[in-house]
């Protein structure tokens, strides 16, 4: 598929992996040869030490054309973050170990960024969620999640009690060590380790998963993303809630999270088409 040539591209890196700097170092003149400005996050230029610009958190989305990502699955998250909804595409190079978001491997880097820079690659736009925390009727946080928004107990709580409705319909009462409201994205993160389904990441569908239930028939539910969700903690002491592994805050008792698709969508650059399959088959060893 032929799309728009890059012209600009950002740069998020994973800070604390030792090849970043060596990888940047042969990246920015490769790019810079063939006519691609690169710009580098204020962050990860503080940490590698390279002649090239640099633009706040802030003003990154507005002067590039997509985003490098040099890392695993967790900086794509943070890159997410940064991009908040502009629309930027991103581009995941794999130096994690895992990497179903960070799909082009080291080896394959050069040969993406070719078909990137000639606007021969895919989009794939990926759903996120909106997480709104409601306490005493009012809003006092707002997050956008990716992956999934987790609401967990602290490692010496007791087990806690959530409500949970969609479109002001009862859905369960769960006494569990938490809950997860995961994207198909996220199902083969932290849902898919708490033994979640395996949704594909396109799917227009949000699942609904307790964490060690104290209930043998409380099952992971997947529902479709046009419906909102309401949890509320009825009972529970150090309750937390985690936004893609990465951002939350404590919750009280009564507190309630109102989540629901977001308006705007994450969209992935795939150099070499959707490869959603040989992923799962690499990654999970199907064979």
């Amino acid at each position: 598929m032929m799309s728009r040539r890059i012209r600009s591209m950002g740069m998020v890196l994973k800070k604390q992996d030792a090849r970043v700097r060596d990888v940047v170092c042969e990246i920015l003149p490769w790019l810079e040869a063939r006519g691609v400005e690169v710009v580098l996050e204020q962050d990860s230029a503080e940490h590698v030490v390279v002649d090239a610009a640099v633009a706040s958190p802030d003003t990154l989305a507005a002067r590039v054309d997509a985003l490098i990502v040099l890392g695993g699955d967790g900086t794509l998250l943070h890159a997410a973050r940064l991009i908040g909804s502009s629309g930027v595409p991103i581009i995941g190079i794999n130096l994690g170990s895992l990497g179903f978001l960070t799909e082009v491997k080291l080896d394959e880097m050069y040969t993406a960024l070719e078909e990137l820079i000639a606007g021969r690659y895919d989009i794939e736009e990926r759903m996120l969620l909106d997480v709104e925390v409601i306490r005493d009727e009012g809003s006092i946080a707002r997050y956008r999640a990716l992956n999934d928004a987790v609401i967990n107990k602290g490692a010496l709580a007791r087990i806690i009690d959530l409500e949970v409705s969609a479109n002001s319909q009862p859905v369960l009462l769960t006494r569990s060590d938490g809950l997860i409201i995961s994207t198909p994205t996220g199902s083969t993160a932290y849902s898919l380790a708490a033994g979640g389904p395996i949704l594909y990441p396109t799917l227009d569908a949000i699942i609904i998963e307790s964490i060690c239930p104290h209930s043998l028939t409380n099952r992971p539910l997947v529902i479709p993303d046009r419906l909102e969700l309401r949890v509320c903690l009825r009972r529970g002491q150090d309750v937390y809630l985690t936004v893609d592994g990465q951002v939350g805050m404590p919750l009280r008792p009564q507190d309630c999270l109102r989540i629901g698709r977001a308006g705007t969508s994450l969209k992935l650059m795939l150099p070499f088409g959707n490869n959603f399959f040989k992923l799962l088959r690499e990654k999970l060893g199907w064979g």
